[in-house]
Formats: C-alpha cells, structure tokens, sequence
C-alpha cells in the first residue's frame, strides 16, 4: 500500500481526488491539506508520496516547500498547470521526484506516484521534450548577473563599474566570468550584442544595482 498525501488549495479537485484514490487499491490517501503547514501538522505518519501543487494561494515559495516535504521524507510529485520550462526544472532541482501537469488523467497521476513510490523519477513526455527544448543557462553569482545587466542595457564597461561602484577590472573579471559560463553551457557569447541577447533569450530581469562593498575586489584575487 502507497501512502500518500495531496496539498492542494482547490477544493473541487482534491474533493474529486478522494474519490478517485477511494477505488485505488495499492493507494491509500492519508491526508488533503492546502499549505505544507497544514499537512505537517495533520500527518505526522509515514508518507511515501506527496503530491504538491506547484504555486499555493499562500504565497509560500515552491523550493522551499519541496525542500521541507523532502526533509520529512516523503518523495515529492508537482502536480501543476504550469509547463513552463523554468517551473519544471526548478521543481526537479529543488527536489521533486517528478512532474506532472494537471491536463492528464488520473490513470496518468497513478503511474506516475507508482513509479515515485518505486524510487523511479517521473517526468511526462511534454515536460521532458520542453526541457530538452530549452537552451541550458548558466548558473550566475549576482555580481555576474548585475555586471551583465548594466552592460547589456547599453553602458560602457566603465561605466557600469561606476554605476555598480566596483573598480573596472573587477567588471572585467565578471564579465569575462558570464562569458566563459555561457561558452561552456554551448552558447558563445562574445559581443554586446549576444550579451543582451542571452538577456532576452533567458529572461533576465532586474536593474544593475550597487554591489555589496564586501563583494567588491573577489574576483581581482583570482586575476
């Protein structure tokens, strides 16, 4: 018997959802809360599986409650009627053991806690085809990232050094830092122009801000 439970704040769905794993004999649904608060403090048994819904009306932040299911031990299926690339990699990175969205049947959401449950990952076939689909970015410091921005908006590297209050050569130790991550995520990137076309192309968002005086003269110790 799989042990699951369901956090979800539509009500019609998990209503729905009782009924459906009531006639599931290997699925034995222990509890439906709305927030991750909610179930921790009904379920205090063994769970195998939790299917948590992706963005929750309490504004509770999505890694951070696939983190705390994950220390509590139960494995974790985001069920979610968000496709996105990003929400589906962000899931799986902060610990989901798979993604489901919530266009499938309940004969697909079966299989796919049976195979969690199993220790297996799960990602439906659109999902895995989207994240395929989506060019690899870069993981960058936010030092990179504003240096990056305040490049790319037009601004002369003197400039944004100024802009940023950081000496030049430390923007150009982090500039040169975002290029040699996008050459090694296979999408050079040379000239000002690809640097605001990676911008674009990864959704980058936000305004080059004054660094952390603690952050600035970092990069100069690795010249």
């Amino acid at each position: 018997m799989i042990r699951v439970a369901v956090i979800d704040d539509d009500r019609m769905l998990t209503e729905s959802l009782r009924g459906w794993f009531a006639g599931a004999a290997d699925l034995h649904l222990v509890a439906v809360a709305a927030t991750v608060d909610e179930l921790c403090a009904v379920a205090d048994v063994g769970l195998d599986v939790v299917v948590l819904d992706l963005r929750l009306k309490d504004g509770s932040d999505p890694a951070e409650n696939i983190a705390r299911l994950r220390r509590a031990g139960p494995r974790v299926l985001v069920a979610s009627v968000w496709d996105d690339p990003d929400s589906v990699a962000g899931a799986l990175a902060a610990g989901a053991a798979g993604y489901l969205t919530k266009d499938h049947d309940l004969s697909a959401l079966g299989a796919a806690i049976r195979d969690i449950a199993a220790g297996a990952t799960f990602c439906s076939p659109e999902e895995a085809f989207a994240l395929l689909s989506e060019p690899a970015r870069p993981r960058l410091s936010g030092q990179e990232r504003a240096v990056l921005l305040a490049y790319a908006s037009g601004m002369t590297l003197k400039a944004a050094a100024r802009h940023l209050g950081i000496s030049l050569d430390t923007a150009k130790t982090y500039l040169a830092r975002v290029k040699a991550k996008y050459g090694d995520a296979g999408r050079p990137t040379y000239t000002k122009l690809d640097l605001a076309d990676r911008v674009r192309e990864d959704g980058i968002h936000g305004r080059g801000r004054r660094l952390d005086p603690g952050t600035q003269g970092a990069p100069e110790a690795h010249r």
